[in-house]
């Protein structure tokens, strides 16, 4: 049976649950799922309190909807994977909820982005000053390869000889975690490009 697109069923969402909770009723309308912008507009729509309620061409409501959203994401797949209900795929071209498989929990265990999202000091310590470098390739999700060659840039893996595979870019990856992590002095800033980037060169490179 085909689900009724969201778009249909302009319902308010019931602000007394939480982000999370209104995030999986939208989810369950889409069974195909949806990606992190249809979201977004969906939960503005139906007028959701947890977002807010203002335009994102302003930098910094961007990333703090967007950091929201993320945080209310992976709290929900923790939660799921709990459940052992459901498996959520957190993906920003595609959010989508997926039968359970006993062992997806561990995915959990070493997953920088889950860790970042969680940690909503990033949401309170970051600036405007701090977002605006990252905004212009990571949050628009420009098409063609704008994207792909600003997140190589920011990995210096840009002007590489060799091949490039997923296995180099996440081992270079985990070389700049390890540098710019703000436990070890790093800039949370650094950390949450460093961590975008990942998420876009894992699109072209898997």
């Amino acid at each position: 049976m085909t689900a009724t697109p969201s778009s249909a069923l302009p319902v308010e969402l019931d602000n007394s649950l939480d982000l999370a909770d209104q995030v999986l009723l939208l989810l369950r309308e889409a069974s195909d799922g949806c990606s992190e912008y249809q979201l977004i507009q969906q939960l503005k729509k139906r007028h959701s309190t947890h977002i807010p309620n203002l335009g994102l061409a302003d930098k910094l409501v961007l990333f703090r909807t967007h950091f929201l959203l993320f945080n209310a994401l992976y709290q929900l797949r923790d939660r799921l994977w709990q459940e052992q209900s459901a498996h959520l795929a957190i993906n920003p071209l595609c959010v989508q909820l997926l039968p359970y498989s006993a062992g997806q929990a561990s995915l959990s265990e070493a997953d920088p982005l889950r860790e970042y999202y969680l940690d909503t000091r990033h949401l309170r310590d970051t600036s405007e000053g701090d977002v605006e470098k990252l905004l212009t390739s990571f949050w628009k999700r420009m098409q063609g390869g704008d994207e792909k060659r600003a997140a190589l840039e920011l990995f210096e893996l840009d002007n590489s000889t060799e091949a490039l595979n997923l296995a180099t870019i996440k081992q270079r990856y985990r070389q700049l975690v390890s540098q710019h992590h703000p436990d070890r002095g790093g800039s949370t800033s650094r950390l949450q490009s460093i961590n975008l980037a990942m998420e876009i060169l894992a699109r072209y490179y898997r």
